[in-house]
């Protein structure tokens, strides 16, 4: 791991644990445009570790600091996140022409610091989440073409397998959201929801599947 000290972090609140994991990307052309962006103090953001396309990690900001990455957000109720959270930056130019899937080096490198991290950490794997999931309607990242199923497969964050019974629930959309840790059911945290967990088809609109994925979550992580 290599070392990058951004002077862009603070203190966590008073008595906070960190139980959130939130991963982004940093919408940049290269990694070292974005190094420098979360280096810079007048950019005023930054992230606890950056992973490269190629798997080189790098540290910014120490776990036991505040980062400012998750800017305007919330989960769960809570609107701090950055205080309860360690942010994740992944090399990737975002969504536009350059968009792409993330590299398997970055991929197993990813896999590999979210295992340390979680080691240190009573992260539940309910609340390993995306900036959108965080952020609906104002973020995206890091989006649709991001394997979270493949994360997910291997101990990291969940994944919805919905049985026959689950599409026959009875739901109340915004209830069950909010539920899970979205702020509401709108048509925003629909579509961040999809991005991470139906992401074939990001649509904002519940569908059957949509529902069914959403009650296999909240049973899986036992919120129901």
């Amino acid at each position: 791991m290599l070392e990058r000290p951004s002077p862009n972090h603070g203190a966590r609140r008073d008595g906070t644990i960190v139980d959130i994991l939130v991963l982004h990307y940093t919408g940049m052309a290269d990694a070292r445009s974005a190094l420098d962006r979360l280096c810079d103090p007048s950019a005023e953001v930054s992230a606890h570790y950056l992973v490269e396309e190629d798997g080189v990690v790098w540290r910014l900001v120490p776990e036991d600091r505040r980062a400012w990455h998750a800017g305007v957000s919330s989960w769960a109720g809570e609107a701090d996140v950055n205080s309860r959270s360690i942010g994740i930056e992944l090399v990737n130019p975002g969504h536009g022409a350059a968009y792409r899937r993330f590299a398997l080096p970055q991929m197993i490198a990813l896999e590999r610091l979210c295992h340390d991290i979680l080691a240190r950490h009573p992260i539940p794997a309910w609340r390993i989440l995306g900036h959108s999931d965080v952020a609906p309607g104002r973020k995206r990242d890091p989006g649709e073409l991001f394997d979270w199923k493949w994360l997910a497969d291997r101990g990291v964050g969940l994944w919805p397998d919905p049985r026959e019974d689950d599409a026959k629930v009875s739901i109340d959309i915004a209830r069950w959201m909010r539920r899970f840790g979205y702020p509401d059911g709108a048509r925003d945290s629909i579509a961040a929801f999809q991005r991470h967990f139906r992401p074939r088809s990001v649509t904002g609109v519940a569908d059957d599947e949509t529902r069914a994925r959403l009650v296999a979550l909240v049973k899986a992580a036992a919120l129901a």
